[in-house]
């Protein structure tokens, strides 16, 4: 069976996280790849904007 980590998640005075994906071209080849995080719903902004 598969485990509820969700569920842990979400407790009172816990952290919300946010699953982000961030779209980038290549300089080398110009193709698009994409990097994918959990982040804390506070620091989205921060991860968007890192190069």
């Amino acid at each position: 069976m598969a485990k509820k980590v969700v569920a842990t998640l979400k407790k009172e005075g816990g952290v919300s996280y946010t699953r982000v994906v961030k779209m980038e071209r290549s300089p080398k080849t110009g193709a698009y790849t994409f990097k994918e995080a959990i982040v804390e719903s506070t620091n989205i902004k921060d991860f968007l904007s890192k190069k």
